[in-house]
C-alpha cells in the first residue's frame, strides 16, 4: 500500500461553469467550490460515495477541445436507454469513436457539451446482481 489516493480527476473546459452544471445535473452531485475558473463538484453529504469517489475540477482554459478524450468515465446505470434519453435532454449528444463498426457492442458512447466522450454502459443482468450477492455473502461468512 503506497497512501496514495485520487483526490480529484481535473476537466479542462473554456466555460467551468457549463460544463459543472451539465455533469451535476447528470450525476445529481454538489458544489463545493465555485468561482469564474474552477467549479469542483462532489458526491452528495452522506451518500455512499461521500468522501470515497474523487472529486471532479473543472478548470477554465483558454482552448477547446480538439482531439479524442484519452481518459473517460464509465457510467453504469439502472436503465440504459433511459439514462442515455436524460443526458441527452441535459445537452449530452451520441458519438462514434469507432465502437458502432463493432458487433455485440453493450455500450453507448456519449459527448458532454463541451464534446468531452464518456460511456453509459448496460445495466447490470439479474443474474449478474444474484450471483454478485451470494458470493460477498459467502465471502462475509468464509471468515
Amino acid at each position: 500500500m503506497t497512501g496514495l489516493t485520487i483526490q480529484c480527476f481535473n476537466l479542462d473546459t473554456t466555460d467551468p461553469d457549463r460544463i459543472a452544471t451539465f455533469w451535476q445535473e447528470a450525476l445529481g452531485w454538489r458544489r463545493t467550490h465555485d468561482t469564474p475558473d474552477e467549479v469542483v463538484l462532489e458526491p452528495p453529504a452522506g451518500s455512499p460515495q461521500d468522501g470515497v469517489a474523487p472529486d471532479l475540477l473543472f478548470l477554465r482554459v483558454p482552448e477547446g477541445k480538439t482531439v479524442k478524450n484519452r481518459w473517460h468515465p464509465d457510467l453504469r446505470p439502472e436503465d440504459q436507454a433511459a439514462e442515455v434519453a436524460r443526458l441527452e435532454s441535459l445537452g449530452a449528444t451520441q458519438v462514434d469513436v469507432g465502437q458502432r463498426a463493432r458487433d455485440g457492442v453493450s455500450w453507448v458512447v456519449m459527448a458532454d457539451p463541451d464534446g468531452n466522450e464518456f460511456c453509459v454502459l448496460r445495466a447490470y443482468t439479474e443474474e449478474e446482481l444474484r450471483r454478485w450477492a451470494a458470493e460477498e455473502a459467502q465471502a462475509r461468512y468464509a471468515v
